[in-house]
């Protein structure tokens, strides 16, 4: 295996790495907030996709971000748990 291959393959393992790190929720001192996306800013999968930035509608009930523990429910529309 040659140098570059060596760091593409490395580079692919990281982004895998990040995924399942991401998909595992928010870091401490974060919370999951409900209904406060914007369309394209959602932070990890929802609604039968697995990538962040995919929400297709601003407001979505079901895609989430990650925001600063007890700041969600301050926040109009947003929720601790997803809407249906």
């Amino acid at each position: 295996m040659d140098k570059r291959h060596a760091l593409i393959i490395a580079a692919v393992g990281s982004l895998v790495a990040l995924g399942v790190a991401e998909a595992m929720g928010p870091k401490e001192g974060m919370e999951k907030c409900y209904g406060v996306v914007k369309a394209g800013k959602n932070d990890c999968g929802a609604n039968g996709h697995g990538c962040a930035g995919q929400a297709k509608a601003d407001g979505d009930k079901k895609e989430w971000l990650s925001l600063p523990k007890g700041s969600c429910e301050r926040i109009v529309g947003g929720s601790l748990q997803p809407g249906g």
